[in-house]
């Protein structure tokens, strides 16, 4: 089976509102097995345009990655988010060739 991957482009603009977003998305991300693979480190842009945070977390499945952030416990992270970041995420299923 496939896993499952978010990979997420951030904007943050209050880091202290953030980090309490980090806290509680950390309860939906235990449940449904998330490791994050990529969380904000140095990044080069080469082509394009990004913004300045990116995130690449794993799941054990595409199912498990969409139930995560469809869980009332992510959703409540998102409340918390929203109003201090701007981002753009996607849920895509790994390559299992």
């Amino acid at each position: 089976m496939a896993k499952g991957y978010w990979i997420a482009h951030v904007d943050v603009d209050d880091p202290k509102v953030y980090e309490k977003y980090k806290e509680a998305n950390a309860i939906a991300f235990a449940e449904y097995g998330a490791r994050f693979m990529v969380r904000g480190g140095k990044q080069e842009i080469r082509e394009g345009q990004m913004r300045a945070r990116t995130v690449v977390i794993e799941f054990p499945s595409y199912e498990a990655a969409v139930e995560c952030y469809e869980s009332d416990a992510y959703q409540h992270a998102i409340s918390i988010r929203a109003p201090v970041s701007t981002g753009d995420l996607a849920i895509i299923e790994g390559y299992d060739g």
